[in-house]
């Protein structure tokens, strides 16, 4: 019952911030047609800005303490299981769409600053200006130096794109990995701690990157940029050693991208965004402008194109265990970040106009290099012994069924784990390729060997395969 009475409390505060919303639109719809003392006008739509802004955060936190009180609901019923699913669909639908906007959004203006004319026919005010043709329709931008003499009153804000895609990214890490630490985040193989401990080391080191990424940036080290890639990669590889040694591999790999992503929202929170609002204001002011602060402003925005790449990369290796799933995990993680940097890097200069042919080179072989290093060895051992689907079946049943089958007896699965079964001979069959690909080569399953599968198993197993797999 008191449940269920949280849950109404928290559905009749949404409901009343929804109605704000439209209450704060309507007033500020109002100010707007009231021109008459254009300093008072602004100052009172910043204020509606911000309360709106407000508002829309509850929104978003009220709905995740609904969700949170449905999930302790239903926990440890058939629906807790049909409910993390759903969750895990939506909200990670929602961060690849947030996310697509913010990176979308970031790539665009790199390229806008990068593809700037620069020289011919502008105006002293001006910095650069683009000719563009897109959708059927030909656009023209104007960068300004520091600021028009006239702000105008509608100004367009890039901020809620990368305030989501964090938001959403954050909530998807607590459905995927914090619910189920135990299943998930914590493999006892690698470092036996409790779950509420790896919840707040993951979330402590997020914290803890930020600081020391903007200490570097502030200190003289940040002007120099040779001795800053130097030292941030050095940093970026020590977080991933770290994580690898606290964490499963898996989820080793997404804190290293939620590490970055976050260093990325905090870019736009505490630097960028705060440097835009001190421009604008000192322009309305008529105020001298500090030409640091766009600077400032800018650096921060580039370090965040150059992360997109690897934070990217990040966001799809889950699925594919031949990252993770090497012994050395987190040199794969380094050398994608250091290739995909690079790539980045090259597509940054061409835009410039630039020509540097050895980037994209050694960017690509770099990334080979982590395929090379990370590919199973060609001589894994010999079979002396023929081994039969019963051998087989006997370890499946043992180590794979308590998660892949019709109705699953583990603690965490209710359902089989991307509808895999092995409940039967033919089953395990179909599925061989991918045994062997989780099982033998990379070893990413059972999942954080849950079931204890030992190495002698798996050697049948790759044994039987590389037999013909037969059923006979």
């Amino acid at each position: 019952m008191l449940g269920l009475g949280l849950l109404t409390m928290l559905f009749i505060i949404l409901v009343m911030l929804i109605i704000m919303t439209y209450f704060i639109r309507n007033v500020n719809d109002q100010n707007s047609k009231d021109q008459d003392n254009e300093v008072q006008h602004n100052s009172f739509k910043n204020s509606l800005s911000n309360a709106q802004t407000y508002v829309y955060a509850g929104i978003v936190l009220t709905c995740v303490a609904m969700i949170t009180v449905i999930y302790f609901l239903v926990k440890g019923t058939p629906w807790e299981a049909h409910l993390i699913e759903w969750m895990n669909i939506v909200v990670r639908w929602m961060h690849i769409t947030f996310g697509i906007a913010w990176i979308g959004a970031s790539f665009y203006f790199v390229f806008l600053e990068n593809a700037l004319n620069r020289t011919k026919d502008l105006r002293d005010e001006l910095a650069g200006n683009l000719w563009a043709v897109h959708g059927g329709g030909f656009y023209y931008l104007e960068k300004y130096k520091v600021a028009p003499q006239k702000i105008p009153k509608d100004l367009h804000w890039f901020k809620y794109e990368a305030y989501f895609t964090w938001v959403s990214g954050f909530c998807l890490l607590f459905i995927v990995y914090y619910f189920n630490a135990s299943a998930l985040l914590i493999d006892k193989n690698v470092l036996d701690i409790s779950s509420f401990t790896g919840i707040g080391i993951g979330i402590g080191s997020f914290v803890v990157s930020w600081i020391m990424y903007d200490l570097l940036c502030k200190s003289p080290i940040g002007k120099r940029n040779i001795l800053f890639t130097v030292i941030g990669t050095v940093i970026a590889f020590a977080f991933a050693f770290f994580y690898t040694k606290v964490f499963s591999a898996r989820a080793a790999y997404i804190h290293f991208g939620a590490m970055l992503g976050s260093i990325m929202v905090a870019n736009v929170f505490f630097v960028i965004i705060p440097s835009q609002k001190a421009m604008v204001k000192a322009a309305k002011e008529n105020k001298p402008l500090n030409p640091k602060l766009g600077k400032n402003a800018g650096l921060r925005s580039l370090h965040n194109n150059y992360f997109t790449l690897p934070v990217l990369f990040v966001m799809i290796s889950n699925h594919f265990p031949s990252t993770f799933g090497y012994k050395y995990p987190w040199l794969i993680l380094g050398i994608i970040t250091i290739g995909s940097a690079g790539v980045k890097h090259y597509l940054n200069l061409k835009e410039k106009g630039q020509l540097s042919v050895w980037v994209m080179p050694v960017s690509v072989l770099i990334l080979l290099g982590a395929a090379f290093i990370s590919a199973p060895p060609k001589d894994p051992g010999a079979c002396n012994e023929t081994i039969s689907i019963n051998q087989v079946s006997e370890i499946v049943n043992k180590r794979c069924v308590s998660c892949h089958s019709s109705k699953p007896t583990d603690d965490f699965y209710k359902t089989a784990p991307n509808g895999v079964m092995f409940e039967t001979p033919d089953e395990i069959v179909k599925k061989k390729d991918l045994i062997k690909q989780r099982v033998v080569i990379t070893k990413t399953m059972p999942q954080n060997n849950k079931t204890n599968i030992t190495q002698e198993e798996r050697d049948m197993i790759r044994c039987w395969i590389n037999q013909g797999a037969s059923i006979k």
